[in-house]
Formats: C-alpha cells, structure tokens, sequence
C-alpha cells in the first residue's frame, strides 16, 4: 500500500491532484487507515497512470469521468480514443478555416480586401423562366449538395447555370432557400419542383471570389438601389456561372456569381415571388 505522498511520487500525480481527483470520484483510495490518511494500491496505480495518459491526451474531468466509468477493456478505452480523435480533427479543421479567415483580413498591398472591392451595377430584365427546384431551410453552404440531385433529374434537358433564390430579408442561420435549374421542357420527379419563375426587372452584379465575400457585392447592390431610389423586391438570387466542381472544390479565387436584386421603382410594384 502508498500513502498519499508516496502514490504522488510514483504516479506524478500531486498531492492536491489527487485529492481533488477523491473529491471528484474518479480515483478514490481503496483504503483509509484508522487516522483517515488515503492508502492506494496496484489497482489504483493502474487507474492513475489511465488518468495521466488521458490527462495528456486532453480529456476534461467529464471526459475522464466517462470513460473510467465505462471502460472495462482496451476495446472500450480504443473507442473514447477514437471519438476524441475526431473531436480533435473537426477542432484543427475549424482552426484552420480561421486562420485564413485571418489571413485573408491581413491588409495586402497586392490585392484589394472585398470590402474595398469595387462593383460595377447593371439594370437588367430576366425573362420567364422554367426551372426545376428544391426548396429547403438550411445553412447556405448546404446549397452544393442538392445541385447533383437537380443535375441528374434534368439529364440533357439542364440549360443554364443554377442558381439560388433567397426568401429571407436578413441574415439567418437557418435560411429558406431555394436551389432552382433551368430546364428546356416540364420534367416529373419525386421531391423536385417543376415551375415557371415570373420574368423579373433586377439591378445585378459581379462577384468574382469565394462565396464568404458576397456580403460585398450585396452591399454594393443595396447602396446602388437607394442611390437610384429603387425599391428592393425578393427573392434575390445568385448564379453560379464557376464555382466548385462535383468532386474537386476548386480555387474560391476564380469562383464568379451574378448577383441578381429584383427592385421596382415605387412601391407598389412587387416583384417578389414567394
């Protein structure tokens, strides 16, 4: 048996660690004497040196908590191991889309930040158009994964770029967003909407960039409709004429999108399309 400071010598585990540790549940001795000093044994030093290794693998005190109650083999302790593994990785991937996220806010003298950038606007009238559609509330990075669905249904019957329509007037974390494709004749499939989208008078521009940069151009829209006294009408809508391919995500550098905002000019001329 290891009183207190012994087990703390042996374990490097200290003395207030492993009180603290008692408290806590998750290594008690398994003996006291009749002073009430903490006597540990083998089994609790096989205990202890789990808790340093998971201590250095970054397991909280709950973390702990849950595997030591329900290990019973090196199976179980595998299988924390691997759920911490992934933890792990999703943690550096988020670190890492920061870190360029603060790179890209560095001030650069080779390249215009997209607050900066300048936008050329441009009135346009879009015709009617038929399109084949799924409409959804979500994350907008989730708009790429139903473009193959839309792809494949259209078949040789696809005409055109795909593009998304936003229905919310502000930002959201959950948007309703509809993916639409435009098609050269009526298709039927299940869970895809075949409609014709009203014809539409817009003020437009071009984004060339990754996608997190179109707040931008949005801006440059709005500025430009009050500039011109245009009303803003909705859906607004985004084409995709280059952005990510099916398998390789491309350089978000070279990425271009038209931005379409549908205006009137007064109220009373709703464009919106709900």
């Amino acid at each position: 048996m290891y009183r207190i400071g012994e087990f703390s010598r042996i374990t490097s585990l200290t003395v207030k660690a492993l009180r603290y540790y008692d408290e806590e549940g998750i290594l008690s001795p398994s003996e006291r004497d009749k002073n009430g000093y903490r006597l540990y044994n083998e089994t609790d030093y096989e205990k202890a040196r789990q808790i340093v290794l998971l201590r250095e693998l970054d397991f909280s005190i709950m973390e702990i908590k849950d595997v030591l109650s329900a290990c019973v083999g090196e199976e179980d302790l595998a299988f924390f191991l691997k759920e911490k593994q992934a933890q792990v990785r999703q943690r550096i991937s988020k670190e890492k889309a920061l870190l360029k996220k603060l790179e890209e806010a560095l001030p650069s003298g080779t390249e215009a930040s997209a607050v900066n950038r300048s936008y050329t606007l441009e009135r346009k009238t879009a015709e009617e158009l038929l399109v084949i559609s799924i409409r959804f509330r979500g994350k907008y990075p989730e708009v790429g994964k139903y473009a193959g669905r839309l792809f494949k249904a259209a078949g040789s019957k696809a005409c055109g770029a795909p593009f998304s329509l936003y229905y919310d007037e502000e930002y959201r974390e959950e948007a309703d967003i509809e993916l639409c494709l435009p098609v050269s004749s009526r298709i039927a499939v299940p869970e895809i909407t075949c409609r014709r989208l009203p014809g539409i008078t817009a003020l437009c521009t071009m984004h060339e960039g990754s996608y997190e940069e179109l707040g931008a151009a949005y801006k440059a829209l709005l500025d430009g409709a009050a500039e011109r006294k245009l009303i803003p009408q909705g859906p607004s809508r985004e084409i995709y004429l280059k952005g990510p391919g099916a398998i390789f995500r491309g350089n978000p550098a070279h990425y271009r999108t038209e931005l379409m905002l549908p205006v009137a000019e007064e109220p009373g001329k709703d464009n919106y399309v709900g």
